[in-house]
């Protein structure tokens, strides 16, 4: 029999809901390990592979906020069997060609990500159609990282490998040359760019998550699986030189939570934080970004600033700053909370962007399993050269 859940904080209670507004009641599954997660995700067949992502590594946040406040009164480790189905689901599906019916080219049984994991765009062709974004799969590299370090089970690091090196040569141009470069978007097996630009964060994403990935791989004793790739990346950065921080409040927010698993260590990371808090200053400060008419605003992309600041505060040393950060992360969700209840908006938030909306606010109220260390000690991640 399903047993109601009792949540331990106010935040928790908005964080859970705007879960369950994506995945349903939590309290009325009967045995975790029979979920289907429902195709809400709003992607194709109901999955998106950036939604989801966060929707793993929010269940992980649950799982270990219910464990820390001794609420886990059902003891069915409930939130992360809920996370390890919704990762099979998403291979299942985006790991597969449109129609169901085939793995993507390159993948098999044994090795089911070989061939990459599809965005899960509505639509198949077209400006906005079907393909594979680099930065959409390091952050899903990221949750089965997270998951392995929730769970204990190394498999899933295992995977996030598989998948690390089957499409990494797929984003390079020139990769054996000094200076390599890398596309955005490719299509969905992989065989040609459909956007041959260069992301603006794609070349930090691989560099710390394959870092984060090796570095658990080498804890399980599987060595350094990724070195060349890493050392793929590095040459990008260095090639780019400088890195330019967008104004825009998402890329600002991710770009923050990328630097933080290095800020504290490293030179390049913590000089990147810093043009992050000037740019967040002028944002909010000079350009009165808050000011400005809320209808006109993206809720999502604000969240992934408040997300950035909350991890970044957490590895600051500078407490006055980290106070003025988190005054800005705290406007920014009371902002939005009256428009987030039950409906989530649905005259401020179009039908397409509410489910990454929901997700996107669960993670700036509770950032939990995307902060360093809030799953347990993290492995020493092998030092630049």
């Amino acid at each position: 029999m399903a047993i109601p859940i009792s949540s331990p904080s106010p935040r928790l209670d908005r964080f859970g809901q705007a879960m369950e507004s994506l995945y349903g009641s939590f309290s009325s599954i009967e045995d975790p390990k029979d979920w289907t997660p429902p195709p809400r995700s709003g992607g194709h067949r109901g999955r998106y592979l950036w939604t989801d992502a966060f929707g793993v590594v929010n269940f992980l946040t649950m799982h270990r906020m219910y464990r820390r406040s001794g609420n886990d009164i059902i003891g069915d480790d409930r939130y992360l069997v809920l996370a390890g189905r919704l990762i099979e689901t998403v291979h299942n599906i985006l790991g597969r060609t449109r129609d169901g019916h085939s793995r993507l080219r390159g993948a098999t049984d044994a090795n089911p990500l070989s061939g990459g994991l599809r965005i899960g765009k509505t639509d198949a062709h077209g400006p906005d159609g079907d393909g594979q974004y680099h930065h959409y799969l390091t952050v899903w590299m990221f949750a089965l990282n997270r998951m392995a370090k929730a769970s204990g089970d190394v498999t899933y690091n295992r995977q996030a490998v598989e998948l690390a090196k089957a499409i990494h040569p797929k984003f390079f141009v020139d990769r054996a040359a000094a200076q390599p470069r890398m596309i955005w978007k490719m299509n969905m097996d992989l065989s040609e760019p459909m956007v041959k630009s260069e992301g603006n964060l794609d070349p930090i994403d691989g560099f710390v998550v394959f870092r984060l990935l090796q570095a658990t791989a080498m804890e399980a004793g599987d060595g350094a699986v990724l070195t060349e790739e890493i050392e793929d990346y590095r040459r990008t950065m260095e090639r780019k030189g400088e890195h330019f921080v967008s104004s825009d409040p998402l890329d600002l927010g991710m770009t923050l939570w990328t630097a933080h698993w290095f800020s504290g260590r490293e030179r390049w990371a913590a000089e990147l934080a810093g043009k992050c808090f000037e740019q967040i200053y002028n944002l909010f400060e000079i350009n009165q970004y808050l000011e400005r008419n809320i209808r006109f605003r993206l809720a999502f992309r604000e969240f992934g600033t408040c997300m950035g600041i909350q991890c970044q505060s957490e590895v600051n040393a500078e407490k006055e700053r980290t106070v003025d950060l988190k005054c800005y992360s705290d406007a920014i969700i009371a902002a939005w909370d009256p428009y987030m209840q039950l409906s989530i908006s649905d005259d401020l938030t179009p039908v397409d962007l509410r489910p990454i909306t929901r997700v996107m606010y669960a993670a700036a109220l509770i950032p939990g399993a995307f902060k360093a260390g809030f799953l347990g000690q993290e492995p020493e991640a092998t030092p630049l050269r």
